[in-house]
């Protein structure tokens, strides 16, 4: 585990990292200082044609150049003393094949014969020339056959930027390793917040999710922390609402099933029993077939095609649901409100959800109580609810009542349904991004009140 971490640091999202920002800066750092030596080449090769322009100007104007030669090398010897006081600068005349100089050039001449034979072939008017580290202007004297050559050797010039050049990437190389060496511990210490995340997501089994990471500071990696523990929330909350669902499952199942199998076993040969046996037999398939088929009911919920929505009149729906809800139980039935205009939903589905908050009405009130239905448009929105004066809700139950399997703890009888009424209720009106609202107190009654949008979202 050790050295496959190990191998995991020079591959994981660190190294890559670091590895593409040293790239990004030796590259960067090469390239400008590769242009700033460009740039010193060219000021420095224009500001040296630019001196020897001069130089040759002030020749010219210093005196009439002789025609025989001896005497034109007197001139540029004595203008050359004068004049020309910079070191490796040189002034040449090309004449009738001959390269006249002063004594003090005599060396450059001997040292670079190939370049001023290369010189001699190009023409009079000839632009600046650099080759290799020598700087030259040419001009064709006055009035005569040849052309007049200053010429600055920039070697030294050149050696100095270029030596500086490796002084500056020797520099820059260390510099950066350097850099890299300190970003990779510090790269380690912002990360590790994220292998941190890694081992506890590792460690995480089906029976174990109560791991959290601490979160430390106000970044991005400290908000990363807080969502990957708010996930881990979630993620236990579903477990847990999972086993939970999967242990009331089966016990209402095994309810029934036990029922059946102790009346089967117990199956006697009178033809009287066996009609009881088997009624009870069939009641309880009725039974576990409902129950079945609201498991089934919530989980088609969660599809995107579980709504069929349309535009009802709202009057006209809540007069149908109240003629259906009548027919439930023997009660004191009451049309309270009817709004008016239309709502989009799902008209099956809506009167549904408002069919079992008035079944579980009618399970929790007497004969006499009162059971009331209605409707109202308030602004943007479609209300629909349920009233009764029965035993009512304790507030300590009205906070599950909608979770699966929850029956009030304050009623004396057991409810004949599976305890999904309410879940389904609840989805359902979630589905049309709606929500439901309950407002009960003990011994006065409950309401419940379905809020949906007018216009609908589907």
């Amino acid at each position: 585990m050790k050295q496959s971490r190990k191998q995991q640091s020079f591959v994981g999202v660190r190294s890559r990292i670091l590895a593409w920002y040293f790239l990004l800066t030796a590259s960067i750092t090469f390239v400008s200082v590769y242009a700033t030596y460009k740039i010193f080449c060219d000021s420095t090769q224009k500001e040296l044609g630019g001196q020897l322009q001069r130089d040759i100007q002030a020749f010219e104007q210093s005196s009439v150049q002789p025609s025989n030669p001896e005497a034109l090398t007197q001139a540029i010897q004595t203008f050359s003393s004068r004049q020309v006081s910079t070191p490796n600068r040189y002034l040449l005349v090309f004449s009738k094949g001959q390269i006249l100089h002063t004594p003090q050039s005599a060396q450059f001449v001997q040292n670079n014969q190939a370049v001023l034979d290369r010189w001699k072939q190009l023409p009079e008017n000839a632009p600046q020339q650099l080759d290799g580290y020598l700087v030259s202007v040419m001009r064709p004297l006055n009035g005569q056959p040849g052309r007049i050559i200053a010429v600055h050797d920039a070697t030294m010039q050149y050696h100095m930027a270029e030596l500086t050049l490796r002084l500056v990437v020797q520099v820059t190389l260390v510099g950066l390793i350097l850099f890299s060496a300190i970003a990779w511990l510090t790269a380690g210490k912002i990360l590790s917040p994220l292998r941190q995340v890694t081992e506890t997501a590792r460690n995480i089994s089906e029976t174990d999710l109560t791991q959290r990471l601490s979160v430390q500071g106000k970044d991005e990696i400290a908000e990363l922390t807080l969502t990957f523990n708010q996930m881990l929330d979630r993620l236990q909350a579903a477990f847990t609402s999972q086993q939970d669902f999967i242990k009331d499952v089966s016990h209402e199942l095994r309810t029934p099933i036990t029922i059946i199998q102790g009346h089967l076993e117990l199956l006697g040969d009178d033809p009287e029993e066996r009609r009881e046996t088997i009624a009870l037999v069939r009641d309880e398939l009725k039974r576990m077939n409902r129950f079945v088929s609201d498991l089934l009911l919530l989980m088609r919920i969660e599809r995107p095609n579980f709504l069929r929505a349309n535009h009802y009149d709202v009057a006209t729906l809540t007069e149908e649901i109240f003629a259906k809800a009548e027919a439930l139980a023997d009660r004191s039935w009451k049309l309270e409100s009817v709004g008016t205009g239309e709502v989009f939903c799902d008209r099956q589905r809506i009167t549904q959800a408002v069919l079992n908050l008035a079944q579980n009405a009618s399970q929790y009130t007497q004969k006499g109580d009162v059971i009331a239905i209605g409707s109202a448009i308030v602004e943007e929105t479609v209300r629909f609810w349920v009233r009764d004066t029965g035993e009512g809700i304790d507030l300590d139950d009205q906070a599950r009542i909608f979770d699966r399997f929850a029956r009030g703890s304050n009623s004396e009888r057991r409810s004949e349904g599976s305890g999904l009424g309410l879940s389904i209720v609840q989805a359902i009106i979630k589905a049309h991004q709606g929500h439901i609202d309950l407002c009960s107190r003990l011994g006065e009654g409950s309401t419940f009140t379905i809020t949906l949008p007018l216009r609908g979202t589907h």
